[in-house]
């Protein structure tokens, strides 16, 4: 496995990000030398493109990060509409590719020496340049809430917010290179919050998303409060919102229509669980950001 192994300090910058769908027959543009990392990932469909001699096929649930400093293209066209993340970043300290069977190389010398006082003590980062998600929900997440923060990424505050969300997805990556299979309670985590996510504005019973999942309702909830802190109910809450939010900056449609787009059949209903996750009302929100 290749990795992109990067020195810290300083840590990567996030740049940008978004969502892109490629209809079928379309494909990734050629590029060369973009000077950013690219990363995709794809939700849905498959794309195929080819870095230099190297060759990716990248499904759903997969992840690529495409180099700065090569020329990309794509090897054929998707044979399906194919949906992707796509996030640039820049690295500002050294940067190499590496095999995964080389053993990290530790960068300060293991003799005694002295060190100055709080003097900050490079290390390393390894993120593998092409791998299957080990929590592909989760990474789903940070990108949704990337883009909840764009509308406002001129203010200071949500930059820094920005890149801490954005380390937390190579957090994410990294870690895919520890270990090959999840445990079986993130496997039922993933699985349960992947239903929620395509039946978001349905009325999803405790019943119905144990029998997609094939674990008891009681065993779901257990493994969503540990790997997403809260239980099914309230991630199916948060979905909600989420795109109620994006409805409210990116259309004119009433607030009491925007809840009913996103599954609440009562507006006082809607208007009380925005306030209570934002801290704000729905019409307040489109208000203050839009």
């Amino acid at each position: 496995m290749a990795l992109i192994e990067m020195t810290v300090p300083p840590l990567p910058h996030y740049i940008t990000s978004g969502f892109s769908t490629l209809p079928k027959g379309g494909h990734h543009p050629s590029r060369n030398n973009i000077q950013v990392f690219d990363l995709l990932i794809t939700t849905y469909g498959c794309f195929y493109i080819g870095e230099e001699d190297a060759r990716f096929e990248v499904a759903p649930g997969q992840a690529v990060i495409l180099r700065p400093d090569r020329y990309h293209f794509a090897t054929q066209s998707c044979a399906e509409l194919t949906g992707t993340y796509w996030m640039h970043f820049h690295v500002g300290g050294p940067w190499s590719m590496i095999d995964n069977a080389i053993a990290p190389i530790p960068l300060e010398d293991p003799s005694p020496v002295f060190v100055e006082p709080f003097a900050a003590q490079p290390f390393t980062i390894r993120i593998p340049q092409y791998t299957p998600l080990l929590q592909p929900e989760k990474t789903y997440d940070l990108f949704e809430q990337l883009h909840q923060l764009q509308p406002r990424a001129h203010v200071s505050s949500v930059r820094f917010a920005q890149q801490q969300l954005f380390h937390e997805l190579l957090r994410q990556l990294a870690a895919s290179t520890d270990s090959e299979h999840p445990s079986p309670a993130t496997a039922c985590a993933e699985k349960a919050a992947s239903y929620l996510r395509q039946h978001y504005r349905e009325a999803v019973s405790a019943k119905e998303l144990g029998d997609h999942v094939n674990f008891h309702p009681v065993y779901i909830a257990r493994c969503m409060q540990k790997e997403y802190g809260c239980s099914p109910t309230e991630y199916q809450l948060r979905l909600r919102i989420q795109q109620a939010k994006l409805l409210l900056l990116q259309t004119d449609l009433p607030v009491a229509h925007v809840g009913e787009q996103v599954g609440f059949e009562q507006p006082a209903y809607f208007a009380t669980c925005f306030t209570r996750i934002e801290g704000i009302s729905p019409r307040k929100y489109r208000q203050r950001f839009s």
